[in-house]
């Protein structure tokens, strides 16, 4: 029997598990869903509230650690918090694929939808960014890290959140390791 492939899930607030008991962020409930679906895999949380894709780039080098086969690289909320420009999210994000590419670490990026009070420019430009640099670095795409919120509905969604409205409670991770754990199996699977 082969190694557990390990995954570091290098995030900000959303992956760390913000506001939540250890055992029901995203971290730890992505792995349960995992080893129910009988994939082998061994995930580090690498998420640090209040990151922005700089943050990120800033800390890949040291957190790709030689055991590291896969790693999950979901930013660009708090880039967008603060309304940072596109250009410099993608290059943050663009920094962390060449790294992992040269340590020969597969990847699985997870998109972000903008909100549109910074425009439609902005909008639209920001979220170019993740399926460009899928296709560009051939890496796995999870288009929006809120998927399987029913966030086509806002009144809807609300109930998958915590009272601040931004990071999702114990249910909303749920569901949102649900809607991710099919990208993060085949991102094992491509690195074993």
């Amino acid at each position: 029997m082969a190694d557990p492939v390990t995954v570091l899930a290098l995030g900000d607030s959303l992956t760390q598990g913000y506001g939540l008991p250890e055992e029901q962020g995203l971290v730890p409930q992505l792995e349960r869903w995992l080893e129910a679906q009988g994939v082998e895999a061994e995930l580090i949380n690498g998420g640090v509230s209040g990151d922005t894709t700089a943050g990120g780039a800033a800390r890949v080098d040291w957190s790709l650690t030689p055991e590291v086969g896969a790693m999950i690289v979901a930013l660009g909320a708090n880039d967008l918090l603060r309304g940072i420009d596109p250009e410099v999210a993608r290059a943050n994000l663009e920094r962390i694929l060449k790294t992992a590419k040269s340590e020969g670490v597969e990847v699985l990026l997870v998109g972000m939808s903008a909100p549109g009070n910074y425009g439609p420019d902005y909008k639209a430009a920001f979220e170019a960014i993740y399926p460009e640099l899928a296709q560009e670095y051939d890496t796995l795409l999870f288009r929006n890290f809120f998927s399987g919120l029913n966030e086509d509905d806002p009144a809807e969604a609300r109930r998958f959140f915590q009272p601040d409205g931004i990071h999702p409670n114990a249910q909303g991770v749920g569901r949102i390791a649900e809607a991710l754990g099919p990208a993060v199996r085949e991102l094992v699977a491509r690195a074993k």
